[in-house]
């Protein structure tokens, strides 16, 4: 018996063009997410680094500045427990370069940088019942998730394998995000951690598209028309894009990151667990030459951010990068500084929009 054909991405959310604008925290707010959802697209608002307030204040700018349906991203790891012993040996990693910028180890604070969905994050954002809810490295727990489904709101996720997308199917996604190797950012990954594992966007997609029945949106070195067109032929119900809108002048990328991704410098990412312990897809600076790009000293994810932080705020002080995470995809051909809206509405013009 012929199964029913999956859902385009406009069919399951009501919107003009099947364009995901990539969560990308640290690099934006919700201007960004406003833009691309006002032109037709999905505009998506990273959480993970946002205060509760913070994570208020974005939820009520994006009401305010939209009617259309918009993203809300949450990564929901496992919080790990802190290791003295390996906090110190990243400290020794990483004390030459604290004597070089005259930073006092003494003075530098442990945090984690980035929080999972918790149920105080879901009683924040219930209020606004958002079209959309995507997470990074799996699911919230279940009780968690069916809390967000009781809101009418359509669950994504992350799959960097076909087992990880089957699994997100037999856990009740709406859709799944396969990210390609080539993407900017962290790793979705979360049934493995074998980087050999991660395959290339055009070998993906295909692969989950057969493997799930619900509709999958493509993400990774995707940043023109052209690259939307060869996903929706290979079976994509959308597309994510991220890496392309870091120019846009609503995204809030900082200067020195604009200027390597203007350079021929994006030409060379790599997988990088340096700046917060799990691999992700940066422009390769020094801390990546010197310290990775992937190192067993690093902490945990997200523990790993604390002891760099310093050298990061030394570093640009100074107007450099080189401790600075330069998340960038791949393919970093279609950065241009030109609004989001429009931006959107030439990637959607791939589908015909």
């Amino acid at each position: 018996m012929n199964e029913p054909p999956r859902k385009s991405l406009s069919e399951l959310l009501g919107i003009e063009l099947p364009i995901v604008q990539a969560p990308m925290a640290g690099v934006q707010g919700s201007a960004l997410a406003i833009a691309v959802s006002n032109a037709g697209g999905l505009g998506s608002l990273p959480c993970a680094m946002l205060s509760m307030e913070g994570l208020r204040k974005e939820l009520e700018s994006l009401r305010s500045g939209t009617t259309r349906p918009y993203n809300v991203n949450f990564f929901c790891h496992a919080p790990p427990q802190p290791s003295e012993a390996r906090e110190a040996a990243w400290r020794r990693v990483l004390a030459p370069y604290y004597r070089e910028f005259g930073v006092d180890e003494n003075s530098i604070p442990s945090g984690p940088g980035r929080a999972p969905f918790t149920g105080e994050a879901a009683d924040v954002v219930e209020p606004f019942r958002p079209a959309v809810m995507s997470f990074h490295f799996g699911l919230p727990a279940p009780e968690l998730l069916a809390r967000v489904k009781g809101w009418g709101t359509k669950v994504f996720s992350s799959a960097t394998t076909v087992e990880e997308a089957r699994w997100l199917e037999a856990h009740g996604v709406d859709a799944v995000i396969a990210q390609g190797v080539e993407a900017g950012g962290h790793r979705g990954m979360f049934l493995t951690d074998d980087v050999a594992t991660q395959i290339g966007t055009f070998a993906l997609l295909p692969q989950v598209v057969s493997a799930v029945r619900v509709p999958v949106i493509a993400a990774g070195g995707i940043a023109d028309a052209r690259g939307v067109r060869a996903a929706l032929a290979l079976g994509a119900a959308g597309v994510q894009v991220g890496t392309a809108y870091l120019l846009c002048p609503e995204a809030t990328t900082s200067a020195m990151h604009r200027a390597a991704l203007r350079s021929d410098r994006s030409r060379v990412t790599a997988l990088t667990n340096v700046f917060t312990g799990r691999p992700s897809r940066g422009i390769v600076n020094r801390m990546v030459r010197e310290v990775g790009p992937l190192s067993t000293a690093a902490p945990e994810f997200p523990l790993a951010t604390a002891g760099v932080a310093p050298l990061r705020a030394a570093a640009e002080a100074k107007g450099s990068g080189d401790f600075s995470p330069l998340w960038s995809g791949q393919n970093a051909t279609g950065c241009r500084e030109i609004p989001a809206a429009q931006l959107t509405r030439e990637l959607g013009q791939a589908a015909g929009k």
